[in-house]
């Protein structure tokens, strides 16, 4: 693994947002939602795709928080355009857990 320098952390921009949308996303590859996440009144509204479907139902992830960055360019993954990349850890079967703040912020808060 390579360091980076202050300057390259700078660059990342991770923000925290509540999931306002999940649709199901049956053209991904690999098992996905399509999320719809609310960054608050700076930001805005962006759009992710999330291979988080083993340990969420689309009803729970209503109205939770995740941490995103939210600075780079837009990916296209099948006929959907990806805007943010929504953060997780893989547990020990390679599924994503999310991150979340331990307690609710603001939408858009920064992470640093």
């Amino acid at each position: 693994m390579s360091l980076i320098t202050w300057n390259d952390f700078e660059k990342i921009d991770i923000r925290v947002g509540t999931i306002l949308e999940v649709q199901d996303f049956p053209k991904a590859k690999k098992p996905a939602y399509q999320l719809l996440i609310d960054f608050g009144e700076h930001i805005g509204h962006k759009r992710s795709s999330a291979q988080i479907t083993a340990h969420y139902q689309p009803e729970d992830l209503i109205g939770k928080q995740v941490v995103a960055i939210v600075n780079f360019p837009e990916k296209q993954i099948a006929n959907f355009f990806s805007q943010c990349l929504v953060l997780g850890v893989y547990d020990q079967s390679n599924e994503v857990i999310l991150l979340k703040p331990e307690r609710t912020v603001a939408n858009g808060q920064k992470i640093g």
